[in-house]
């Protein structure tokens, strides 16, 4: 008879829950606002050194500095940081997460389940996320190599006898900075947070300063102003447009970040201090422009006296550094749900908080993007050259976010059509024109981001269709779990002592090195349990809330299994867990036993064949990332005097 234990369950889908529980006190939730700031608003945050400049520079400044396209610009700004930032990201999709992970490929995958019953639908829905994040992956290169490149650029000003320099000095800051990820992103939040307060208290006193002299550019916040300079010059307003977008690059990040610090701590910190900062400078400069014609050369840095100049060069050039952490860790969330998803290879996933899940390091992300941050750097070599690059990954992905949220608001918020249709007109116009505006970018560098993107897709579906293959190969070799148990008891193989430990994602089929291990040893050991992991959302998960028994139908034939689930912060350490198991009782063996137990990994070698199931280089491509995929004895600590990988080929 069979007879199952189970104790505790596994936290069933997220549609909003936030990611801090009601315990958590103010003063904790405030620590976190501020390491949030320190990560997520340093690429949005740092957009007033640049973007009402662009505009007044762009194509021998068509824009001019009157009134009516001076408020009709400012109005522009304020309204597309509003709609897509305070509404469509912190007000609508942040409710979005997928167990507490934001991003575009934690909506894809909510999307999924949601239309999980139309099998058609759900595989347009993945491609979608696919194409979403590979266009932000092309953001995550872009915007450290710009940010630190436009920071140390200001030695060109306050020091020219070293600016030979600015090359190698930012390629120093950029090592440095992909250096500190291993530390986390709580710990570099809480590094960079109390300077990226400075800086927002800094944006809004400059700018408040600018509007008490001139209260008139108040009136720039109405929404007329936009619309009457869209309508009395509708090409000017579409070159603007192309420069507009850099006043929400970062948006996407701070979705993608949710999962790092929470949707609370991330919303505090943007509407009690980011978004009014944001919109008193952004009011000071446009005010400074209309009074002071020849300030529209650089409106952000005559805000301020001259004796203070400097310093805000120096605090300006911290600003930028940190902007580029809000990508980095975005892509670290965006990578963990790829492979969750079965987009990317097993990569190794390092917990860097006690308290919150989503606070990570991949170190093969990690160095990937270093990599392709350092190439951009040196091929471009100025802020200036990569400028014409940047926009087009920023503005794809915003129009993603926005085609899943379509999808997923009917089913998952019971929206009527007419609030779908509605939502459609507002995000969905606003972004394909933000879109549209930068598509004239491709040819003189908006190929890069395009072109980053294309190769993760490639990777993405070539490990998706590969993986597969290869699990319908597998499942053929493997066969019934229960039906091999039953073909060893007709046989009645001889059995060695000790214990046996196979590692295997479920109990309905066989482990392939078992089935080696009987094939080529004729032998059993003693006990042999089947282990398979699986990870809760929740820092720590209790002994008695850990485990899952199952004796497979025999009670006395030593063929077991057991379910592990650890915590996030939890080591996923098998032989630890093991040991935990025998000691509450859930493992009926004895921890003694346990001592000099033996390890199997199934992972047969792969063998590419000539069929047509994938082209060649295909097939090439993913033998490739699978012989870099993360070691499972090194993430399960599994004793390397005692694991024995074996198993059959598999073949695609």
């Amino acid at each position: 008879m069979k007879v199952t234990a189970k104790a505790g369950g596994s936290r069933p889908p997220s549609t909003g829950v936030p990611r801090n529980p009601a315990g958590v006190g103010r003063t904790a939730l405030y620590a976190t606002a501020l390491a949030a700031l320190g990560v997520v608003f340093g690429d949005i945050g740092t957009s007033p050194l640049y973007a009402l400049k662009t505009v007044f520079l762009l194509d021998g400044g068509a824009v001019r500095p009157n009134q009516d396209d001076v408020y009709g610009v400012v109005s522009l700004m304020f309204w597309s940081i509003t709609i897509i930032v305070s509404i469509k990201y912190l007000g609508i999709l942040m409710r979005a997460d997928n167990d507490g992970e934001g991003g575009v490929m934690a909506l894809a995958a909510l999307a999924q389940r949601l239309y999980a019953h139309k099998a058609g639908k759900a595989g347009v829905l993945l491609v979608i996320g696919i194409v979403g994040v590979s266009l932000f992956y092309g953001d995550s290169i872009i915007t450290p190599a710009i940010s630190v490149l436009s920071a140390v650029e200001g030695l060109h000003v306050t020091t020219p006898a070293i600016s030979h320099l600015v090359l190698p000095i930012a390629a120093v800051i950029l090592i440095a900075l992909f250096a500190l990820q291993r530390f986390g992103t709580g710990r570099v939040g809480v590094l960079f947070g109390p300077v990226m307060v400075l800086w927002f208290v800094v944006l809004a006193v400059a700018g408040l300063g600018m509007v008490i002299q001139y209260p008139s550019v108040l009136v720039g916040l109405s929404p007329t102003f936009a619309v009457t300079f869209i309508v009395a010059h509708p090409a000017i307003s579409f070159i603007a447009l192309g420069a507009v977008v850099l006043v929400i690059t970062g948006a996407e990040a701070l979705y993608a970040d949710m999962g790092h610090f929470g949707r609370s701590p991330i919303r505090r910190a943007w509407f009690l201090l980011v978004f009014p900062a944001l919109t008193l400078n952004y009011l000071g400069q446009a005010a400074l422009v209309l009074n002071h014609p020849a300030a529209k050369a650089n409106p952000f840095f005559l805000l301020f006296p001259d004796w203070s100049r400097l310093p805000v060069v120096f605090l300006a050039t911290a600003a930028t550094v940190i902007a580029s952490q809000a990508v980095i860790s975005g892509a670290f969330s965006l990578s963990r749900q790829a492979v969750q998803l079965g987009l990317l290879p097993p990569l190794t996933v390092r917990q860097t908080s006690e308290r919150e899940g989503g606070q990570i390091y991949m170190p093969a992300i990690n160095m990937l993007l270093f990599l392709g941050v350092m190439a951009v750097t040196l091929t471009f070599g100025s802020s200036d050259r990569l400028s014409t690059a940047y926009g087009i990954s920023v503005t794809g992905a915003l129009v993603v976010d926005t085609v899943l949220l379509l999808l997923v608001s009917r089913r998952l918020w019971n929206w009527a059509p007419w609030k779908i249709v509605l939502a459609g007109l507002v995000f969905g116009g606003l972004e394909l024109a933000f879109l549209a505006g930068n598509l004239s970018k491709i040819i003189n560098g908006g190929w890069v981001p395009l072109l980053i993107a294309g190769v993760v897709i490639l990777i993405m579906t070539t490990w998706r269709r590969g993986r597969r293959l290869v699990q319908e190969d597998r499942k053929r070799k493997e066969g019934s779990l229960t039906e091999f148990i039953e073909h060893v008891q007709e046989e009645r193989l001889p059995r060695v002592p000790g214990v046996a430990v196979f590692p295997h994602p479920n109990k309905d089929s066989t482990p392939l090195a078992l089935r080696a291990n009987v094939k080529h040893n004729h032998v059993l050991h003693e006990h042999v349990i089947i282990v398979s992991v699986g990870f809760a959302q929740v820092p720590h998960v209790p002994p008695a809330e850990a485990f899952e028994y199952d004796d497979l139908g025999y009670a006395d034939d030593g063929i077991e299994y057991l379910g592990i689930r650890f915590g996030f912060s939890d080591d996923p350490d098998i032989p630890k867990a093991l040991r935990a198991a025998c000691r509450i009782g859930a493992l009926p063996i004895r921890t003694e036993d346990l001592t000099h137990a033996s390890y199997f990994i199934s992972r047969g070698a792969i063998r590419t064949t000539r069929t047509k199931s994938m082209v060649r280089w295909r097939r090439s491509l993913f033998v490739a990332l699978a012989h870099n995929a993360a070691d499972p004895a090194a993430r399960f600590d599994l004793p390397p005097l005692r694991t024995v990988t074996m198993g059959s080929d598999v073949e695609i």
